[in-house]
């Protein structure tokens, strides 16, 4: 194998974990006061999967890790990274450690990646990195879970966009040297200045809720770029994966509106099937991109060679692309 083949770090297994526990749109209209009708042709969904209360964050994400490895021997793993949800078992704690022991990476170090939704992205980016200059780094799991519906008040409707939250958990293996679904390259923008609009806030009862704060300003600021800055970090990304536009075949994102969907693909030149919707999963947080692509794969959507854009926001605010090479084949890179 070449030099250049050594380098190339691809997804050789993804995992996925979903709670039993289902919210339908009735369900959230209920309790929200909206139309089903709005929850599901607005907001973008038919049903969530909802963690029960002592179904933590730390459990859902074991359950993905370990169906990501599959037969892989966890003993091989080098670096276990979780890239999931600030909203875990406990403050101030290390998820990635308890991962890390309870599948019994007995080898590998234990760490942290959080850029909120668009963190998926950023922990491919980083991952692949940390391979390529590491020598003694060869298998890296990504683990990540959230079950932030429990921080979201239905009788708030400052946070009507975030109805959607779901629960659950995503993982992938990568390897290095592995010559399928291979990692290109990602781009990333952030906009501090809305660092502070949307943040968890203790209430006089003590528990914590999300919030949003001085919603017309940020509404203001983002509505005229958001649209703008998906875009860029697609195109930017393609650019450094030394492809184009016109070389897209599939876009794997996270939950957004439905209008927001359709202007993504329109933007992007794309078609309805060259991406999925995931109005039965709502927004798994930054778990979205892997739930869209084993879906996706499941319904034979992706192909030997497709270029896939996996694509995240976060609030503070962050945009993230990530480039795969799905299948086997040559990257022109």
């Amino acid at each position: 194998m070449d030099r250049r083949k050594k380098d190339w770090v691809g997804i050789a297994s993804l995992g996925v974990y979903l709670p039993s526990a289902v919210e339908t749109s009735a369900d959230i209209a209920r309790k929200s006061g909206l139309t089903v009708e709005t929850v599901e042709q607005k907001l973008g969904v038919l049903k969530k999967h909802i963690a029960s209360p002592d179904e933590h964050v730390s459990h859902m994400a074991v359950q993905a890790a370990r169906r990501a490895l599959g037969q892989f021997d966890p003993a091989e793993v080098d670096a276990v990274i979780y890239f999931g949800s600030g909203y875990k078992d406990y403050p101030v704690w290390s998820c990635a450690c308890k991962i890390q022991h309870e599948i019994g990476a007995v080898r590998a170090f234990a760490t942290e990646i959080m850029s909120l939704c668009t963190s998926f992205t950023m922990a491919l980016k980083f991952a692949k990195a940390l391979m390529q200059t590491d020598r003694t780094i060869n298998n890296v799991l990504l683990v990540g879970a959230t079950k932030e519906s429990s921080l979201i008040d239905y009788a708030n409707p400052r946070v009507r966009f975030m109805y959607d939250f779901g629960d659950g958990a995503a993982a992938a293996l990568l390897q290095k040297g592995l010559q399928h679904n291979i990692i290109l390259e990602s781009h990333h923008i952030t906009m501090g200045q809305f660092s502070e609009h949307i943040r968890g806030v203790v209430g006089a009862t003590g528990e914590c809720r999300i919030d949003l704060l001085d919603g017309q300003t940020m509404k203001e600021g983002l509505d005229p770029v958001s649209i703008g800055n998906f875009i860029q970090v697609v195109e930017t990304a393609l650019d450094k994966s030394g492809k184009h536009l016109s070389d897209l075949n599939f876009l794997a994102p996270i939950h957004v509106k439905r209008s927001v969907h359709r202007e993504l693909l329109q933007r992007l030149g794309l078609k309805e099937e060259q991406s999925f919707y995931l109005e039965n999963y709502g927004h798994v947080q930054a778990a979205d991109p892997i739930l869209a692509l084993g879906e996706a794969t499941k319904r034979g959507l992706l192909h030997d060679g497709d270029i896939v854009a996996l694509l995240g926001a976060g609030t503070g605010f962050t945009w993230g692309a990530t480039i795969l090479q799905w299948g086997r084949g040559q990257p022109l890179c």
